[in-house]
C-alpha cells in the first residue's frame, strides 16, 4: 500500500457518497496549488492525466 492510498481511502470514506463537478474539483486543485506551491507539477501530471483519460478510448 502506498502512503497516498491512505488519503483516498479518507476520502472516499468522508465524501464517496457526494457529487461533484469537473469545475468544483478544478478550483480545489487550484486552491491546493496556491496553498502548497510545491505541489504545482504533481498536481498539473494529475490534471492532465485526468483530462486525457478517455483518449485511448478515442483513437480506437
Amino acid at each position: 500500500m502506498y502512503f497516498t492510498d491512505r488519503g483516498i481511502e479518507e476520502l472516499a470514506d468522508r465524501r464517496g457518497e457526494e457529487e461533484v463537478t469537473i469545475e468544483w474539483l478544478s478550483d480545489r486543485l487550484r486552491e491546493f496549488v496556491d496553498l502548497n506551491p510545491e505541489f504545482e507539477i504533481p498536481v498539473e501530471r494529475l490534471a492532465t492525466w485526468l483530462a486525457r483519460l478517455d483518449d485511448d478510448e478515442d483513437e480506437e
